[in-house]
């Protein structure tokens, strides 16, 4: 008997009395969260059912709804469609050419003027037409600079090719005046001006110098006389880099006197 006594368990032992919590690091925390967020939803949906609808709301959902609902019959205006042979989805008019669907309302609820949108439509628009015009100007302005600077750069290519045609035809008429023993050049700048020179020629070249800057020519117009006089003296082009027989022989197969005649 007393073996089954002490058996059985003594439900007022420590055994019972105290009872070991969990006491995981964290785990009061976490359960604290989990209240605290379902009470926060609760107050939520507690909110949400007591909340009154403001008068604009109510009147939105009221205006939505009769909007959704077709005209019947208790319209006056519907009814005096009807006994004039007008039936629910057809157009309007004799031909049945007019409207199906009725005007849509544009309700306004700014406190702004009748014609405000528009207004600011309006300077809307012409704000974006200013900026257009502004980039379409920019944008002009852009090309012409660039047009300008390629129109720069292709007349100083064209007075560098210039300056090359007159050396050549300096070059070539000093070699071809020195064959017939011509000593001294029609003009002094018909021969290229050496780099090299004697003492003895100094006076000379400060001469020169003089003349060359009493020149009024351009680098064209002194490759315009030079080339003719290379061909009527030497028979000779440059661009052909030819010496010809003849008078007949230059003029028959030279395709001109000019850098374009012979591109």
């Amino acid at each position: 008997m007393k073996l089954n006594m002490a058996e059985e368990e003594d439900y007022m032992s420590d055994s019972f009395i105290n009872v070991q919590e969990d006491i995981r690091p964290g785990l009061p925390m976490l359960r604290q969260i989990r209240e605290a967020r379902r009470k926060e939803e609760k107050q939520q949906e507690a909110n949400l059912k007591n909340r009154q609808k403001s008068l604009k709301e109510e009147e939105q959902e009221r205006r939505d709804i009769g909007l959704k609902n077709a005209l019947g019959c208790e319209n006056k205006g519907f009814a005096l469609l009807q006994k004039m042979g007008y039936k629910s989805g057809q157009a309007l008019g004799k031909s049945g050419g007019g409207i199906v669907e009725p005007i849509p309302l544009n309700i306004k609820t700014g406190k702004s003027g009748i014609g405000h949108e528009a207004s600011l439509k309006r300077k809307a628009e012409e704000k974006l037409e200013s900026y257009r015009k502004k980039i379409h100007m920019k944008n002009q302005a852009e090309e012409k600079a660039a047009e300008q600077f390629r129109m720069r750069l292709k007349n100083k290519q064209d007075e560098m090719k210039l300056e090359g045609d007159l050396r050549r035809s300096q070059r070539a008429c000093q070699q071809l005046d020195v064959q017939k023993n011509i000593q001294v050049p029609r003009e002094a700048w018909y021969w290229l001006r050496l780099e090299e020179e004697t003492e003895e020629d100094e006076e000379e070249k400060e001469q020169d110098e003089d003349e060359y800057k009493s020149e009024d020519l351009s680098v064209l117009e002194k490759l315009q006389i030079l080339t003719s006089y290379l061909r009527e003296e030497h028979l000779y082009c440059i661009w052909c880099g030819t010496a010809y027989e003849d008078k007949e022989d230059l003029s028959s197969n030279c395709p001109g006197p000019t850098s374009a005649d012979h591109d």
